[in-house]
């Protein structure tokens, strides 16, 4: 199954440098740049307004939707809301990331609600998954160490990425966005959750390669992420069956 999917993989960054999908992103304040470089560097187009006015026009245009929880307030929510509702009614996949659930009894529960509305993918870490229920038609993802990717009893474990990745605020954030890029492309949820997990890991080792820290590190990835070839993935890809769970 890991050589196949490594392939699968490669050719879906094909695919996307071809398509160039519109990912709306529905972000952390903090990142929103970050994200939006490594999307456009990858080959997607982003878009992040949350205004409750608007989001549902730009959800609309866009072929796939990545909601993070990151900065939440009450017009975020509104615009999430919005969104999810809009991406519902027109078919268009959705990822979830309820970043920092595991800091607000609040988020927790915002969270899981938005996780019954059955979302193609949820990207969380390890705390954040441990006070969640995985529905088992949503394909899981848990970013760490090792990244981790689960759909019933199907997993598989990747171990493509760098220390450094973990030092620059927003690299998470981006995995979920990237992630939906690749979702953009209807392809299966599970195979764009592989995708975007090499497609970040195989671009981090190679930014590493260059960087001297933190500082240098998240411009050599943007880099590097719009120099990923497939044959980089093809390569590199380190994917293993999983049967650790999540």
């Amino acid at each position: 199954m890991t050589a196949p999917l490594a392939e699968e993989a490669a050719r879906l960054l094909e695919r996307l440098r071809e398509r160039g999908p519109r990912v709306h992103c529905l972000m952390n304040t903090v990142v929103r740049k970050l994200v939006a470089d490594g999307l456009s560097a990858l080959g997607a187009v982003p878009s992040m307004t949350d205004a409750p006015e608007e989001v549902e026009a730009f959800v609309g245009k866009a072929d796939a939707l990545c909601v993070n929880l990151g900065t939440l307030d009450a017009a975020r929510r509104a615009g999430i809301d919005r969104a999810v509702a809009r991406a519902g009614e027109a078919r268009k996949p959705w990822l979830l990331d309820p970043a920092h659930c595991d800091y607000s009894p609040a988020r927790t529960a915002y969270a899981a609600g938005l996780l019954a509305r059955r979302p193609a993918v949820l990207r969380a870490n390890a705390a954040e998954f441990a006070l969640l229920a995985m529905p088992e038609d949503v394909v899981a993802v848990r970013t760490g160490e090792t990244d981790r990717i689960a759909l019933g009893a199907k997993a598989v474990a990747i171990s493509n990425g760098h220390p450094l990745t973990a030092r620059v605020t927003g690299t998470g954030c981006l995995s979920g966005a990237l992630a939906a890029a690749f979702l953009a492309l209807d392809a299966p949820p599970f195979a764009a959750a592989v995708a975007a997990m090499l497609a970040l890991g195989v671009a981090a080792q190679e930014a590493a390669t260059t960087a001297r820290g933190p500082g240098s590190f998240e411009p050599a990835l943007i880099d590097a992420l719009f120099n990923l070839s497939p044959e980089d993935i093809r390569r590199e890809a380190r994917i293993d069956h999983d049967q650790s769970g999540l």
